[in-house]
């Protein structure tokens, strides 16, 4: 099968790992910068062309599109999609899954536990804001945040009332969310591929720290997942519509509940503590689905 990897560097660890375990399986791997892409869009023959040849002879992708990059990415992906190209996760999940705010609205109506959480626009009614979610101590986050960055714990009213005043004051959009206390600075990565955890890990911020993301200083080993970690993770991934997804998980005092569903997850980090080929799993997914009847698709 001939694979595209859409990413904008092929010396990343996870763009490294799909082609190593793409080739291990007899495929024909190519890493295409989505940004480099032009496209032709028109009804009786549309293109993707790159180095200034038509990708014609692409069976399937596998988009690793950078937060930062999303319109552009996505749009590039759904051009493959005209075109009949199978795609790992389609355009519109990765949309969907990229807006915190729709993404939290949609795990919602799907009945799966989330943090209470809060959005607002004006900022006269803070104390409302605040104590919808429970009063402080509060997690404040930017909607247009990554990796941790754009992420406060206020500890007590006036800290919260003046961080979401700050931030309102930049007109950023931000999110008001309960603080798990119980969880202690650590949540759960859970790598979903299709239907099923093919992994999972559990991150621990460095001392001191309530984020637990790696790039942050945390430290990650494998854990066990109870049989509704499980359930909820592959639900979050499916209500997104992504067939390969990093499902965010805090163990709270009543159940799992979910952070965030991420559609380009990394593969260092889950790797190395698991032990777990992820990207041989991906492969292997999008070897069995791509020439399928349904290409697994999840309806919208």
């Amino acid at each position: 099968m001939r694979i595209a990897i859409l990413s904008q560097d092929d010396t990343l660890y996870s763009t490294r790992r799909l082609i190593e375990a793409g080739e291990a399986q007899g495929h024909e791997v190519r890493v295409i910068n989505y940004l480099r892409c032009y496209m032709n869009i028109t009804s009786h023959r549309p293109s993707v062309y790159y180095e200034g040849k038509p990708l014609e002879q692409v069976e399937a992708i596998i988009p690793r599109i950078g937060a930062s990059r999303t319109f552009y990415g996505t749009a590039v992906v759904r051009q493959f999609e005209v075109m009949g190209v199978f795609s790992a996760n389609e355009s519109q999940a990765i949309s969907r899954s990229r807006d915190k705010l729709r993404c939290l609205q949609i795990l919602a109506r799907e009945g799966i536990g989330l943090p209470v959480t809060g959005f607002a626009h004006a900022t006269e009614d803070i104390d409302g804001l605040i104590e919808s979610v429970g009063g402080a101590p509060v997690v404040i986050k930017l909607l247009e945040g990554t990796q941790g960055i754009g992420v406060v714990l206020a500890e007590t009213q006036q800290a919260a009332k003046s961080v979401i005043e700050a931030f309102r004051g930049l007109d950023a959009n931000i999110l008001v969310q309960e603080f798990i206390e119980e969880a202690k600075g650590s949540d759960i990565r859970c790598f979903v591929v299709g239907t099923k955890v093919v992994a999972a890990m559990r991150r621990q911020g460095a001392e001191g720290e309530f984020r637990s993301n790696l790039h942050r200083g945390g430290t990650a080993e494998k854990v066990k997942l109870t049989p509704e970690e499980r359930s909820t993770a592959v639900r979050a991934a499916r209500a997104m519509g992504l067939r390969v997804a990093g499902v965010d998980l805090l163990r709270s005092n009543h159940g799992p509940v979910v952070l965030e569903v991420n559609s380009s997850p990394g593969l260092k980090g889950i790797e190395l503590a698991t032990g777990i080929d992820v990207a041989a799993r991906i492969i292997e997914f999008v070897e069995k689905t791509a020439f399928s009847g349904n290409k697994d698709r999840i309806p919208y």
